[in-house]
């Protein structure tokens, strides 16, 4: 696929994404957030993917959030689908990992905490500034980055739009992993391999139950019809179900009942 704002490449089982905008700090606009959205769709349609990493162009920014344009009337066609795109990184069953190379900042520092892991370059920067603009994230911003940091750190990072290294970042929770002397999509990588060594199932299951926490209604039904039902499908119980069916008649207990 060919993409304005962003860089898909794919090898080996892992999808990297780039957000290919540093003459704008990598920042989101309508455009990038379709574009990210539609790549992370594709990436959860190939069978032959497993995991995807999430990073931007250069080595300065990651993602500085989003570039606001003002909203005329109530024409939701023009509202950056961003939320979209956070819900779609935070359901889709395979993992997803951030690969900060830079400054991640509002709406990217929200961009990096909804992936599943978080690996960052030893000169990455966090921050949210909400306040300082007059702007707020009520959702993934403050829910998930409450549960990453604890209450006490994410109401400091929200109200007082303090800026934070990622060792301090690594030490109080928000990343996993700090990267020093060389590119940290180069480890990034290391850790989608080593993801790949792990049952795809297992993995999309556990992925599942941390979501559905969280989503409610849509996560049950994700976790009984993507994975309850696809193992369900495999049992002796089910077959037998399916072919007294087709047969007419009763089902035969004792070839499940075991």
């Amino acid at each position: 696929m060919t993409y304005e704002d962003i860089e898909l490449a794919v090898e080996d089982g892992v999808a990297v994404l780039t957000i290919n905008r540093p003459e704008n700090a990598n920042k989101l606009r309508f455009e990038t957030a379709r574009e990210l959205h539609d790549a992370l769709r594709l990436v959860r349609q190939q069978a032959d993917i497993d995991v995807a990493i999430l990073t931007g162009a250069g080595d300065k920014f990651f993602c500085i959030g989003g570039e606001h344009e003002e909203l005329t009337g109530l024409d939701y066609s023009s509202v950056m689908p961003v939320i979209d795109l956070y819900e779609f990184i935070d359901t889709m069953p395979k993992p997803v990992i951030a690969a900060v190379n830079g400054f991640a900042v509002g709406g990217g520092n929200v961009l990096q905490v909804v992936c599943d892991l978080s690996i960052a370059a030893s000169t990455a920067v966090f921050r949210q500034v909400g306040p300082m603009v007059g702007s707020f994230d009520a959702g993934f911003g403050t829910w998930y980055l409450e549960e990453s940091i604890g209450r006490r750190r994410a109401k400091e990072m929200w109200y007082l739009n303090k800026k934070y290294s990622a060792a301090e970042a690594l030490s109080m929770g928000l990343v996993n992993e700090v990267v020093e002397g060389r590119p940290v999509l180069e480890r990034a990588v290391e850790v989608a391999q080593e993801l790949r060594r792990r049952g795809p199932f297992a993995l999309a299951a556990l992925k599942t139950a941390f979501s559905s926490r969280h989503t409610g209604v849509v996560g049950q039904a994700r976790l009984a019809h993507d994975l309850l039902l696809t193992a369900y499908r495999g049992t002796q119980e089910a077959s037998e179900m399916a072919e007294s069916f087709e047969e007419r008649r009763a089902p035969d207990r004792g070839r499940f009942n075991r």
